[in-house]
């Protein structure tokens, strides 16, 4: 597996920025199908410093990758468009158990 950010403890996790802010992060899990490149990888790693996404997994076994992001910030749908433009080829949500 491939990871991308940073490790949290449970989920959905929350964080506390000097006492003012709360932010609650929620996963979703997409299927994909042609396997990321450097170029991709590169475009989730700048992703992931500015809109809130904390951390990005790819599952090259099951074709499926993995995201941890700011809830209060967007949804799950805008993390897909968010993959799509860094280009991934993100197919159908995944429920997670």
């Amino acid at each position: 597996m491939l990871y991308i950010g940073f490790v949290a403890g449970s989920r959905p996790y929350t964080h506390h920025s000097e006492g003012l802010l709360r932010m609650t992060y929620l996963d979703v899990m997409f299927n994909y199908g042609a396997i990321p490149g450097e170029n991709e990888m590169r475009a989730i790693d700048s992703m992931r410093e500015v809109y809130g996404i904390r951390i990005v997994q790819f599952n090259a076994k099951q074709r499926t990758v993995r995201v941890e992001f700011d809830a209060s910030r967007m949804k799950q749908d805008a993390v897909a468009k968010m993959l799509r433009q860094a280009g991934i080829d993100v197919r159908e949500p995944v429920l997670l158990a």
